[in-house]
């Protein structure tokens, strides 16, 4: 059976940082990209930020709203993928959903892009 297990989430006061997990089984990920998500209430999921595999050069790509406080990594090894998350503000509050897909380039921004999904953990920044 094929999971994502995100962890990390929680409470943290504006500008501060959190870093969420994402582990995988039951597959090898370390060809796939990975993707981060996010859902807020009443609003529909969007992109955060993808990480290609290390084959096709781990590229990174990111949401605007998040680029230069936000850093997606992973390991191979371990079958994770992080989200390092800084100077955090209320504007980033929502659930955080990994994913995974073996598709690459521009549609890794997608959801539907995506073949996998964690069940996602909720990130609440409060001002």
């Amino acid at each position: 059976q094929v999971q994502l297990v995100e962890s990390g989430g929680g409470l943290v006061q504006a500008g501060g940082s959190l870093r969420l997990s994402c582990a995988g089984s039951g597959r090898i990920f370390s060809r796939d990209t990975m993707g981060w998500f996010r859902q807020a209430p009443g609003k529909e999921r969007e992109f955060v930020a993808a990480i290609t595999s290390t084959w096709l050069a781990g590229n990174t790509y990111y949401a605007d709203s998040v680029e230069g406080r936000f850093t997606i990594s992973r390991d191979n090894a371990k079958n994770t993928v992080y989200l390092q998350m800084n100077s955090l503000n209320a504007e980033d509050t929502a659930v955080y959903y990994c994913a995974a897909t073996p598709s690459s380039g521009a549609r890794v921004i997608t959801t539907t892009t995506y073949n996998y999904w964690g069940q996602g953990t909720q990130v609440t920044v409060s001002s």
